[in-house]
């Protein structure tokens, strides 16, 4: 099994175990962020589960996907009630896993996935499922333990990924600012830079005076908008900390 398969099948496995132990009054209570709430989280889950299926369906069977196609999965899981949503995305989580791990090492090859100008391989769309679901799993389970973390080896996965994301996540910080980042577990190393409305994160190959040090689950939840202070490891220190929650506000 591919790394990146092998983490999201334990991620799957690992959010219906967060679910377990919460009870079922707490479905409308806030998640993270607050205006969801973990019935919210769950159906969000649970409705992408569905119109991914559909689109890794028609991929592996040359079809065209039905642009109208997401809006009535929305219509119809925003209609179900809090319960139902949990318990529904377990059931579509796991059937979307399924699907992945049957197509057969000739499908993988051959798959490819167009999301606006980029394009995706099997081990890419199973990555963007990876991470939207190990984000969200945080969402729902960092309301009953505070200190939980990204897995470290959903992380490593996700951590090389994030140039793709940093330029519809990131927002202007209103100046000019290059932040060198280095990252443990996995140990990386980028450049950030900020240069007018342009927000772009670089493999940073040439070194110099290291500005943020950081695990990389800490990195990579900063890039998602999730590393508030109250979330943030106490090792972590850095004098545009601050500036960084700022600019990436989560999505």
């Amino acid at each position: 099994m591919k790394e990146s398969l092998k983490q999201l099948h334990e991620s799957v496995g690992h959010l219906a175990e967060v679910v377990a132990t919460i009870d079922p009054e707490k479905y409308t209570s806030p998640a993270y962020p607050k205006e969801w709430s973990i019935a919210d989280t769950m159906s969000h889950i649970g409705s992408g589960a569905v119109i991914l299926s559909q689109r890794f369906d028609d991929i592996v069977a040359g079809t065209e996907y039905d642009q109208a196609f997401h809006q009535g999965v929305w219509d119809e899981w925003n209609a179900k009630a809090p319960e139902d949503q949990v318990a529904d995305a377990l059931v579509a989580d796991g059937a979307l896993l399924d699907r992945l791990q049957m197509i057969d090492e000739a499908g993988r090859e051959a798959f490819e996935f167009s999301m606006g100008p980029m394009t995706f391989d099997f081990n890419g769309f199973v990555s963007l499922r990876l991470q939207e679901h190990v984000l969200h799993t945080w969402d729902i389970e960092v309301m009953g333990d505070g200190s939980v973390t990204l897995s470290e080896g959903a992380a490593a996965i996700i951590i090389d990924r994030t140039p793709i994301y940093v330029g519809f996540a990131a927002k202007p910080i209103g100046e000019d600012l290059e932040v060198r980042v280095h990252t443990s577990d996995p140990e990386r190393s980028f450049l950030l830079s900020f240069a007018g409305e342009s927000v772009t994160l670089a493999v940073n190959e040439h070194g110099g005076n290291v500005d943020l040090e950081l695990p990389g689950e800490s990195f990579v939840r900063l890039i998602a908008g999730r590393l508030d202070a109250q979330h943030t490891p106490r090792s972590v220190a850095g004098e545009r900390l601050d500036d960084l929650r700022r600019a990436f506000p989560g999505y």
